[in-house]
């Protein structure tokens, strides 16, 4: 009986063993197919090699690790005119980072206070509320695109030759004004939060608002961040509102995705830019990884604690 019983036990653990490392194979497969072209693009920004004319190569080559390395496709990235905009991708930058962080500041506002009157606030309707912005947030953004469009175009918020800033204020509040219907997770968070903090607050006399700017936001520093970090990144990363909104005529006012994208692919296409591109992807990409780095325990904290029923 007991050989039997070791036998189904070593079976059982060879079946295990298997499974773990076919699991592990599996995801080091998948690892390198989403390292490669990352580092395919890292190796292209620092791409520094040149014809035996002495012509610069910036087109993509056919070699994987490059011949020479250099930071001359950064420096040129940062001197160079585009669409005849002297010294653009710096302009770029500096409009996407105040679209961002305008956006970021509106935005987390909203989230966290539709977060807090759907968590602590009873009215007809919540339920109902909360079911319908559940199945409009099952749906993607850009499927409002073309109504987002021409409501900012009746009020004279998108790339027009003669307000072009105008487009950039259209373009915070498309990415800002739904933003409160994203409060699930942070109601999950606020809903760990007493009840009986908001009532004792509400004896004493204090408004909602003062519960909610004195008591709550205090007490839920993980899910600000959380929000802070989704509301930064996705004006940061996003190409088709941006696209749309500010339109093709107004390269002064483009966001970053979409001055990069219409070095290789816009009106006036120019394939020796390749590694150009790839050194502004790197530069993109520095922030975002930065912040994640340095707020990444918040971030977890946030998730982890409004990842509950509410």
């Amino acid at each position: 009986m007991s050989e039997i019983v070791t036998k189904k036990t070593r079976s059982r653990s060879r079946v295990q063993k298997t499974s773990l490392a076919v699991t592990y194979i599996l995801l080091i497969v998948l690892g390198i197919i989403w390292l490669v072209p990352l580092i395919w693009i890292i190796l292209s920004a620092f791409r520094c090699e040149y014809q035996a004319d002495g012509t610069f190569i910036g087109t993509v080559t056919s070699n994987f690790f490059p011949k020479a390395y250099g930071l001359k496709n950064f420096q040129d990235l940062f001197t160079s005119t585009y669409y005849g905009v002297a010294k653009a991708f710096p302009r770029w930058m500096l409009n996407t980072l105040l679209i961002a962080i305008v956006d970021c500041l509106i935005s987390t506002f909203l989230v966290l206070s539709v977060a807090y009157c759907m968590s602590k606030l009873k009215f007809k309707m919540r339920k109902r509320f909360m079911n319908i912005s559940m199945i409009i947030g099952l749906f993607p953004g850009f499927m409002s695109m073309i109504a987002i469009y021409f409501l900012l175009k009746s009020i004279g918020l998108t790339g027009n030759p003669n307000h072009p800033a105008n487009s950039v204020i259209g373009l915070v509040l498309a990415y800002s004004a739904g933003a409160g219907l994203g409060f699930q997770v942070a109601k999950g968070f606020f809903d760990v939060i007493p009840n009986a903090l908001v009532e004792s607050a509400k004896l004493d006399g204090c408004t909602n608002f003062k519960i909610f700017m004195k008591i709550i936001l205090p007490l839920a520093k993980p899910i600000i961040i959380y929000q802070a970090l989704m509301s930064f990144t996705g004006p940061w990363m996003d190409f088709i509102f941006a696209k749309v909104i500010i339109g093709a005529d107004n390269a002064a006012y483009w966001t970053v995705s979409v001055g990069l994208y219409s070095m290789l692919f816009g009106t006036h296409p120019d394939t020796n830019l390749f590694t150009q591109f790839a050194a502004g992807c790197v530069i993109v990409a520095v922030p975002i990884v930065t912040l994640f780095m340095f707020l990444q325990q918040y971030y977890v904290e946030g998730v982890t604690a409004g990842a509950v029923k509410g």
